[in-house]
């Protein structure tokens, strides 16, 4: 069953629900996307309420800043949003806006063939909207009705250069420094900023329409309307590049990893997707928190050991102990190898921890204690004594890693509560169902009360929708991102170390590229090198602007 929500500032008219009339995020379209169809220029056709109007734009110029700094002046295309989908169930969040540079510097910019930058603005798994943007980069997270939140909407798209540890947005933390959909667009890129369902949604009834998997579902619909409209939207459809953060990051993964996967079709049909190509070209992906199935346990084989920010006490280690063997046994099942360049074959929980020492954590470690001068660095050595530096590089061992970072951030257990108070466990809600639990242990130790102690059946499909390991392991997609960047810091206790690293080793063995670095002494949500990702995308898409 479908449910329609109100605008929160007037009645939007449904794409196709008059004759002769489509609006598109309240925005009525000229007659050029008042026809009945159209065609793409692949001959496809493309239904008339999902043509781009590609005269429907105000131009813009704004100073704004690379990832070193320089101002530069930019005059861009500003489209305001529209819907990507013909039946949504909400205008304000089933809605993108497209940027396109014309001049920067006073130069003209021919954006014909640029990579197209996806940005969307997921954190939380709450909604993120466009429906006001009036420029590039104003994406926004809504933290309304979430425990603990800002209760109000809040920019989104600007990872932090800090400690971390704040809600992530769509590239990155709340009050960070960093907007890639800004960098994007200053490197002559075409930026697409797609609003999105999230966990918190409900209509008149009390029914919640935007848990999983709706934020995938929307996301693929927006790539969907962008290739439809291949011609009309600025850029190479054939070179999109996802990018988000934690719950985002894990949503720009799952993009990446479920390109063209059937399992979504009848998501898409219902919510009147174009009937495109969803598959993208590649993928960045910063603090994903993804494999939720699987998450407590990593979380515990992690940081188990270490107390709570809250409490400052340790967590109950027979539970812990427990989800440490579940991590083991699904880990050992993987059957994952070391990324190439390492010495490691098979990694499981036995050598995980040298792994991730070896090929991440030292190097992080190393890196940044390069760059302090002689004195910045005798001063950070003397305050963390686990670390020998010799020969210029650093090393230690995974205990006095442990005891550097402290404490976790996350009780226990991190993803699926006991008493279903975690966000994930709203993602996993439905109709007047707030919070269901989707995994097998905490069901069984569930302290609600609930008369039953399984998941619902329901459940196993909704976990394949939402995880990109089943797309990169079981189904093997062949229609995946080829290339990822994959970021987290080290002291990023949100998530574990290994969903990354897992993530990062499943498409390296595929054969795919693969960039994964982590950023020392760093938290949730942490972008240190936005210049590099910039290139990176050049670099893969093979553009030259």
């Amino acid at each position: 069953m479908k449910h329609r929500a109100v605008n929160r500032r007037s009645v939007v008219i449904g794409l196709g629900a008059t004759a002769g009339i489509a609006a598109v995020g309240g925005i009525a379209l000229t007659a050029q996307a008042e026809n009945t169809g159209g065609t793409d220029n692949q001959g496809a056709s493309v239904n008339g309420s999902l043509v781009f109007d590609q005269d429907d734009f105000t131009e813009k110029t704004e100073s704004i800043a690379d990832a070193s700094g320089t101002e530069h002046s930019v005059t861009y295309r500003f489209y305001k949003a529209r819907d990507y989908v013909t039946n949504p169930s909400d205008s304000d969040h089933q809605s993108l806006v497209v940027s396109v540079p014309v001049k920067i510097d006073g130069k003209a910019v021919d954006a014909s063939n640029a990579p197209i930058v996806l940005a969307n603005a997921v954190g939380a798994y709450m909604p993120s909207t466009v429906a006001d943007a009036t420029g590039v980069g104003q994406a926004k997270l809504e933290m309304t009705g979430m425990g603990g939140g800002t209760g109000g909407p809040v920019p989104s798209g600007k990872p932090s250069g800090g400690t971390g540890g704040g809600m992530a947005g769509g590239t990155g933390a709340i009050n960070g420094m960093v907007n890639l959909a800004k960098l994007a667009l200053v490197a002559g890129y075409v930026v697409v900023e797609p609003g999105t369902r999230g966990r918190s949604l409900t209509d008149s009834s009390g029914t919640y329409y935007g848990t999983a998997p709706a934020v995938i579902v929307d996301l693929k619909a927006a790539v969907r309307y962008i290739r439809a409209n291949k011609g009309r939207i600025a850029g190479n459809v054939e070179r999109i590049v996802s990018t988000g953060t934690s719950a985002g990051g894990a949503s720009s993964a799952l993009l990446g990893a479920s390109g063209d996967s059937k399992i979504y079709e009848p998501y898409l049909r219902e919510a009147g997707a174009a009937d495109a190509s969803d598959a993208i070209f590649a993928t960045g992906a910063w603090c994903p928190i993804t494999d939720l199935e699987h998450a407590d346990g990593a979380y515990e084989w992690n940081w188990g050991t270490l107390p709570t920010q809250t409490t400052g006490k340790t967590v109950d280690q027979s539970v812990s102990k427990e989800l440490r063997a579940q991590f083991a046994e699904y880990q050992a099942g993987l059957n994952l190898r070391g990324l190439k360049g390492s010495r490691f074959g098979k990694i499981t929980a036995r050598n995980y921890a040298d792994y991730l020492l070896e090929h991440y954590l030292q190097p992080s470690a190393t890196k940044y204690l390069a760059t302090l001068s002689a004195s910045e660095r005798e001063t950070y050595l003397a305050k963390n004594t686990f670390i020998t530096w010799k020969n210029n590089q650093a090393a230690f061992t995974w205990e006095g890693y442990l005891a550097h970072v402290a404490q976790r951030k996350k009780t226990q257990p991190a993803f699926d509560a006991f008493d279903l108070s975690a966000g994930e466990n709203n993602e996993f809600g439905k109709s007047t169902t707030k919070a269901r639990h989707f995994t097998a242990y905490s069901a069984r130790k569930d302290t609600t009360g609930l008369s039953s102690k399984r998941v619902d059946s329901d459940i196993p499909e909704k976990l394949k929708l939402m995880n990109p390991m089943f797309h990169l392991l079981e189904e093997r997609n062949p229609n995946r991102s080829k290339h990822w960047w994959i970021r987290l810091g080290t002291s990023d206790t949100d998530t574990a170390l290994t969903v990354a690293a897992n993530l990062a080793m499943a498409v390296d063995n595929l054969g795919d590229d693969v960039d994964h670095a982590y950023y020392w002494d760093k938290g949730h949500a942490t972008n240190e090198d936005p210049d590099d990702f910039i290139k990176w995308v050049a670099k893969v898409t093979g553009y030259k602007s």
